[in-house]
């Protein structure tokens, strides 16, 4: 997924703080830097958005310091460092031929998806007190204290929840979570489906089609899922058919079905096609061919 949070506005963070009043440039800052934009989005070149994505991220940080319930700075903190980690970090790591540099890359991947989490959990509780508490207890009522207007934290929180949880297959404990990550996943789909052009559509992809039908998964909903997500993003997006390949494909072995849905992904004009989707297109091209080149790990025959 693109790295769309940052506005070109806070790289001049470091020179306002220098010249003008704290708290003013702190104020002005913080809403800059969480108010969005597509700058990176509509980028052409992943390894100049990978080399300006960490400068942002801290520059953000150090804003938040001193606005510490800024809850725009913790949602752009919390979907920046998960788009930040799966995009670039994981991948580097997943396709490193050295296993130190891979199992090096793969811890790191978890720590920040994991400052990502807590990024979120944090903003999910600004204003609901004792939200983190009653999510560890009660999943869904603390869920259900969400209103629409925090779908974006919701999102990013249970992405990022859900992928720290896929990078630790050495920390079983993290597999409790799955029922606090599902049910902020499932307050998100019921208060707007349509977010972020059918992301959390493809979140269910994975969710429903990674598991098997006796640990609660469904290859039938994942489809549906799938072809709901293309409906939202107009075909614009191409990352869910790079999903339901490595999740679906993969687990029911379809060869056939893989490869089809790959070259359908790479067939896709990401360069020039859908400019708001550039990078996250990009990207999701970069894991594909990835993907196809182990094909014959992936499938038996």
């Amino acid at each position: 997924m693109p790295p769309r949070i940052f506005s070109p506005l806070i790289l001049a963070a470091c020179f306002l703080l220098a010249c003008s009043p704290r708290s003013y440039v702190v104020s002005r800052m913080a809403d800059a830097a969480s108010s969005g934009g597509d700058v990176f989005a509509k980028d052409d070149d992943p390894e100049l958005v990978r080399d300006a994505v960490p400068f942002a991220l801290k520059a953000m940080e150090s804003l938040l310091e001193s606005s510490p319930d800024h809850k725009g700075l913790l949602t752009a903190l919390c979907k920046g460092f998960t788009q930040y980690a799966v995009a670039f970090v994981r991948q580097d790591a997943e396709e490193a031929r050295d296993p130190g540099a891979r199992r090096s890359g793969m811890e790191r991947t978890r720590r920040l998806l994991l400052r990502a989490r807590e990024y979120g959990v944090r903003g999910l509780s600004v204003g609901r007190e004792g939200f983190s508490s009653g999510l560890l207890a009660d999943p869904s009522a603390a869920a259900a204290r969400i209103d629409a207007e925090d779908v974006p934290l919701l999102y990013w929180t249970g992405a990022a929840w859900s992928l720290a949880v896929s990078t630790s297959s050495d920390d079983p404990s993290l597999l409790a979570d799955l029922p606090r990550i599902e049910a902020l996943m499932r307050r998100a789909l019921a208060l707007d489906e349509r977010y972020d052009a059918g992301a959390i559509h493809e979140f269910f992809v994975a969710f429903e089609g990674g598991r098997p039908e006796a640990m609660g998964g469904s290859i039938e909903r994942a489809r549906h899922h799938m072809e709901r997500a293309m409906a939202l993003s107009a075909g614009k997006k191409i990352s869910p058919l790079v999903t339901f390949a490595e999740t679906v494909s993969v687990r029911t072995q379809d060869r056939k079905g893989f490869l089809d849905l790959l070259d359908r992904a790479l067939a896709f004009d990401a360069r020039s096609a859908a400019p708001e989707y550039r990078m996250g297109n990009l990207v999701s091209q970069r894991r594909a061919r990835w993907l196809k080149g182990r094909v014959d790990e992936l499938f038996l025959d």
